[in-house]
């Protein structure tokens, strides 16, 4: 099973300059820790850069056309076909009791675009505000996701701006 990690300003925005532009949402990075922990996630080098290291816990698959990059406690694939090849492989290896063997992909915009197409879930944090940036999360086709939860949070001291949990579901063709 694919799902999708990502938080999307409410124009569609996930970077800016290697950087999240609504800063640190300390409630979503617990979230992304637990969606993620013990399983592959699948980024692009710039997501890894902006990131600076591998995520500790959890199979890291990064995807580049740069030859020869190479980082500490990754493997790299010249395409996300690849990746996510090998990431299911590792998923299905990592706890038979679960056949959908969860891969998780956690951006960027190139990455998620390429993904989509084989998607199950989208674990979406959809931050309620517009920002500028440079990276964007793809359109979903209208009438293939539907909606199976939503957790609206507030903005307070420890967050600038509101935001909500929301899990989609990609809807079984009938």
């Amino acid at each position: 099973m694919i799902v999708f990690v990502v938080a999307v300003a409410e124009n569609g925005i996930i970077g800016r300059d290697g950087e999240l532009p609504w800063g640190r949402l300390p409630a979503d990075l617990k979230h992304f820790k637990r969606l993620t922990l013990g399983r592959p996630v699948v980024m692009g080098r710039k997501t890894y850069d902006s990131l600076g290291r591998a995520l500790p816990g959890r199979p890291n698959l990064v995807v580049t056309r740069q030859p020869g990059w190479a980082a500490p406690g990754c493997e790299t694939f010249a395409s996300v076909p690849a990746a996510l090849a090998r990431a299911q492989m590792l998923a299905d290896a990592a706890n038979p009791a679960d056949p959908a063997g969860t891969v998780c992909v956690i951006g960027g915009g190139e990455i998620y675009r390429a993904a989509l197409p084989l998607a199950d879930v989208v674990y979406l944090t959809e931050v309620h505000h517009p920002f500028a940036g440079d990276a964007s999360f793809p359109p979903l086709p209208p009438g293939e996701w539907r909606e199976v939860s939503r957790e609206r949070h507030e903005a307070d001291e420890q967050h600038a701006v509101a935001f909500s949990f929301i899990e989609l579901r990609r809807r079984l063709s009938e």
